[in-house]
């Protein structure tokens, strides 16, 4: 009997530890949402020329990732350029 309870639980333990594997670790914003706040931070940022280009080329890195459905970089993206405008 004890044979069969302790099969049981470590089938258990190595089931559950199969679903977490399968979950992603860190599940990303969708970019569509992070872009409209990054891109509503910008319209109100006082950024230098440098700066803005910075932004927009980050911006433009986010879109294309973005429409890849690559959400995870998208947000990498935006989330540097937020930091660029101290957001």
């Amino acid at each position: 009997m004890k044979t069969i309870v302790a099969a049981t639980v470590l089938n258990s333990v190595v089931a559950l530890g199969f679903i977490a594997l399968a979950m992603p670790v860190h599940a990303a914003v969708p970019c569509e949402e992070m872009l409209k706040e990054m891109r509503t931070a910008k319209g109100s940022a006082k950024l230098s020329d440098a700066d803005m280009k910075k932004v927009e080329d980050l911006e433009t890195k986010a879109v294309e990732r973005c429409n890849a459905d690559d959400d995870r970089r998208s947000d990498k993206f935006l989330a540097e350029a937020m930091q660029i405008m101290g957001k």
